[in-house]
């Protein structure tokens, strides 16, 4: 088994969020875990339609770092967008936008 679908494995067989919580700061550096604390939350904030440039003065990053984010949302089948969905609720695709949409 190659190393990314063991951990994968591993992460999907850790029911509990106590043990989950601990597993990944012994895995990650506090520097590590940070960078993905940062992903996650420029994630949700794309999924919930805040603009980017909003995203990049909030959380002190470049365009350039908010871009892949945007793009895993925007992919079809983007596994990040169905999680994001079902811990909101949404019965529906949401297809998120970069910049707010005018009111007609």
């Amino acid at each position: 088994m190659k190393p990314l679908a063991e951990i994968a494995a591993v992460l999907c067989g850790i029911q509990d969020p106590k043990t989950m919580d601990q597993f990944l700061r012994e895995l990650f550096t506090g520097g590590e875990l940070a960078t993905l604390e940062l992903r996650w939350r420029l994630l949700k904030d794309l999924f919930d339609g805040t603009p980017q440039r909003k995203i990049a003065e909030t959380h002190r990053i470049s365009l350039c770092k908010i871009t892949r984010g945007s793009k895993v949302l925007k992919k079809r089948g983007s596994v990040v967008r169905k999680i994001l969905e079902a811990a909101r609720g949404d019965h529906h695709e949401h297809e998120p936008h970069d910049e707010p949409v005018p009111p007609p």
